[in-house]
């Protein structure tokens, strides 16, 4: 328990670090400019204690040649306005003034990315110098690069998903046709939109021009016509927003199921005391999901078979949800020829993944969104596992999951390794939210496993090469591959890649799954489900 805490402890710590952006300086700049900083913006558009945010994490430990770059430069989140759900991508001026790191421009596409599967209305709270040229070529050209943003943009209102940008600081070169591809433009004196800086036009053709002339508020909203409304100041910009999202018509609500919203039966605080990351002592993961769901109250699938897997029915925050969730339990299992064996927590066996796959068919058939929760070691692996068609079943899950039409959202809560973590909806079978406990692990395998193979195959190199290593130095080569390997499983380190959207308190993983829900319900559109060829 005290183990959990603390990792929470630390998690929380950092975050009220990242969020200080670029530290008192920066923020003192900004203040001096007449702007208020991207997080104080946020708190005066969004209706109280309802910001969400997403990718906190986002470059952390990135780009410390360059000084480093908090949460990646720009917040996002989602939100309420006048009750209604947005999506928030704010840059952060204080940082690098706003200017786009690599993972800058990755953070807003998966902003934009959530936006557009979930049908998100988004606000763009503008203020960047845009490319952080010394990184230009990770930034400029590919698909998961700037201009994405752009297109992002021509696609989302294409799909009628309002966009209202407001420019509350600089917007220069490329970044300008950001707010130009939105539904509503707004700009605050003191602000710049241009594709060409003064510097800049001055040099390409001899033309000297003051910022305000060229790219001003006043010429945008009086000359181009560019701006749709002026104001004279964050407050009075940040009002108008809220003024213009109050009188939006409401869309067609989606298909899923939603109730009146009851509390579990069970506290959550005592999953700090249920959940252990130890394999000596395996935890139930069912007494997890009684502190999660709506009431306690779960209709499990298929109970007596394929225990290692558990599927069923509950409601989260009031909507029907299909779980599938790995036991951590050692489970006593009966093959075709009657032979008894032990299966062990954690890992995915013929039976379960057969299971799996029916159920999460049955869910997209029935139109009930899933949610997965990750505490998986891999496929099961032997000579017994591949007389039983391990590869077939697990093909089949993979299948199942890869072509689910309903939402699926995922909790990594312990490990999540190889290709159960493929199985169970990884980042790549698109989940609509990937979200981490702070106890979560994340890689092709576990810390323990991929040091013994990777020390095995340096020593034979070095071997060939005439070097024998001594016991000791097997020890230090083991222990310092572990120490990088462990590194890259924590899921800081993930979230620094945006490979989980924001790691949650265990505690609060009901409200983080019922505000995903909440999202998703946002688009009514289902696609036909088909699954293709299965192996049988």
């Amino acid at each position: 328990m005290r183990f959990l805490a603390d990792l929470m402890s630390q998690v929380r710590n950092e975050s009220e670090k990242i969020s200080e952006g670029g530290g008192p300086k920066a923020i003192e700049s900004q203040h001096a400019k007449g702007r208020l900083t991207a997080r104080e913006r946020i708190e005066l558009l969004v209706d109280p204690k309802t910001f969400f945010e997403l990718g906190i994490y986002a470059a952390h430990g990135m780009y410390e040649e360059w000084g480093g770059a908090p949460a990646a430069g720009v917040i996002t989140g989602l939100a309420r306005v006048h009750t209604r759900m947005v999506m928030i991508i704010a840059n952060d001026a204080t940082v690098k003034a706003g200017a786009f790191f690599p993972m800058t421009s990755k953070k807003v596409i998966r902003a934009q990315n959530i936006a557009i599967e979930n049908r998100i209305p988004t606000i763009y709270l503008v203020d960047s110098a845009g490319v952080f040229l010394p990184l230009q070529e990770d930034v400029f050209p590919d698909t998961d690069d700037f201009g994405r943003v752009f297109r992002n943009n021509a696609v989302m209102s294409a799909l009628g998903i309002p966009q209202t940008a407001a420019i509350m600081g600089m917007c220069v070169a490329g970044g300008g046709y950001l707010p130009v591809m939105c539904d509503h433009v707004l700009m605050t004196d003191g602000s710049g939109l241009f594709l060409a800086g003064p510097a800049l036009v001055q040099a390409a053709i001899g033309q000297k021009v003051s910022a305000e002339d060229l790219g001003g508020a006043a010429m945008h909203a009086g000359i181009s016509g560019t701006v749709d409304f002026r104001e004279p100041d964050d407050p009075a910009c940040l009002a108008r927003i809220r003024s213009i999202v109050e009188k939006w018509g409401y869309r067609r609500q989606s298909p899923w199921d939603r109730k009146k919203p009851v509390e579990p039966a069970l506290a959550a605080e005592e999953i700090y005391g249920i959940y252990d990351s130890s394999p000596a002592r395996p935890y139930d993961m069912k007494e997890i999901l009684a502190r999660v769901l709506d009431g306690s109250q779960f209709d499990e699938y298929k109970p007596e078979y394929g225990k290692t897997l558990i599927c069923g029915y509950g409601r989260i925050g009031g909507f029907a949800v299909g779980i599938v969730a790995n036991q951590k339990l050692h489970a006593h299992q009966t093959d075709h020829e009657g032979h008894k064996r032990i299966e062990f927590g954690g890992v995915i066996y013929t039976e379960s993944a057969e299971k799996a796959a029916r159920f999460i068919m049955d869910c997209n058939q029935n139109l009930i969104p899933l949610i997965f929760f990750h505490d998986v070691n891999g496929f099961m692996v032997g000579r017994d596992a591949e007389w039983s068609g391990i590869i077939k079943a697990g093909a089949k899950m993979v299948n199942a999951v890869s072509n689910s039409v309903v939402p699926k959202i995922t909790v990594i809560v312990g490990g999540s390794f190889g290709a159960g973590h493929y199985a169970m909806c990884g980042k790549a079978f698109d989940p609509r939210f990937v979200f981490a406990w702070p106890t979560a692990r994340y890689a092709v395998m576990g810390g323990d496993s991929a040091a013994g193979t990777l020390v095995e195959i340096k020593v034979k190199q070095l071997e060939r090469g005439g070097t024998k290593l001594g016991e000791e130095e097997k020890k230090e080569l083991y222990e310092s591959t572990k120490r990088t390997y462990d590194e890259q499983t924590d899921p800081r380190y993930g979230a620094a890649r945006l490979w989980i959207d924001k790691i949650i308190d265990p505690i609060e993983t009901r409200d983080a799954i019922t505000q995903a829900l909440e999202a998703a319900a946002l688009n009514p559109d289902v696609p036909e489900f088909k699954v293709g060829v299965l192996q049988t």
